[in-house]
This record gives C-alpha cells, sequence and structure tokens, in this order.
C-alpha cells in the first residue's frame, strides 16, 4: 500500500480493487465500525431473525435505536427486512456483503504477503552476507 497520501491510495484502490467491490467494503466497514450494530449483528446471528423489538428485549438499548441502526446496517446489505406477522419487521443476516469485505480484505494481505517475503528475503541474504563476514574476519584473525 503506498504511503505518499490519499492519491495513492485512491491510484492504488483503483488499480487493487474494483469500484463496487470497495464500495460495498466501505459501507460493510463504517456499518461494523459502531459496536451497537456489531452487537446487533452478532445477537442475529446467535439467535437468528428478530424484529427491532425482539433485539431491543435482548441488547440494553431503545427500540428506537435499535430501528435506526438497522436502516443503516439494511443500507449496507448486512441485514434484509422481511415482513413478519401483524405488520412486524423480521431482520434476517446477508453474508455477502461481508463476504466482499472479506474479498477486499484477502487483496490486501495478498499485497502485503509479498512484501513481507519480500522483507524476508532480504533479511535472510543479509544474515548470510554477516555471518560470511564474520567468518571471513575471523579467519583473518586466525592468522596474524
Amino acid at each position: 500500500m503506498p504511503r505518499d497520501g490519499q492519491a495513492s491510495l485512491a491510484t492504488w484502490l483503483a488499480i487493487s480493487m474494483p469500484p463496487d467491490i470497495e464500495a460495498i467494503a466501505e459501507q460493510v466497514f463504517s456499518a461494523l465500525a459502531d459496536p451497537t450494530r456489531r452487537a446487533i449483528l452478532a445477537t442475529l446471528a446467535s439467535q437468528g431473525p428478530a424484529t427491532a423489538t425482539d433485539l431491543a428485549d435482548r441488547l440494553p438499548i431503545t427500540r428506537q435505536a435499535i430501528a435506526k441502526h438497522l436502516v443503516l446496517l439494511a443500507e449496507a446489505g448486512l441485514v434484509t427486512p422481511e415482513p413478519g406477522e401483524r405488520r412486524r419487521v423480521r431482520y434476517r443476516l446477508c453474508p455477502g456483503p461481508v463476504q466482499v469485505a472479506q474479498q477486499f480484505l484477502a487483496a490486501l494481505a495478498h499485497d502485503w504477503d509479498g512484501r513481507l517475503e519480500a522483507l524476508q528475503d532480504h533479511l535472510d541474504r543479509s544474515a548470510r552476507v554477516l555471518t560470511a563476514n564474520k567468518q571471513h574476519i575471523g579467519r583473518q584473525g586466525a592468522r596474524q
């Protein structure tokens, strides 16, 4: 990843990731940045689909606040609203956007893997040269 500012970051992202994947990943990461939204997702993951009222009963937050968070999670594609009984909307997890965010992270990791391998190769070469130099100096000292 570039080190010289936003322009380089934008160039790197344009080369590394298609714009639609980057946009989805950005929405997912923004949604996951909030601990309350993560708690809502964790509750849905462990206990299945639920209404805002159900979630308010399980979490230390009001139903109105949960409803606002659910709107943001739905906009990010992380949950899907489903009509339920008596006009109650149930929310279900959607794994697709998380998989896209994982692809984004995998691309970043791939770029880092190459750099880390190059660094390891450089360090290995440097260690061999240092060892060879120490051995050469040791032999010269023994001759004197």
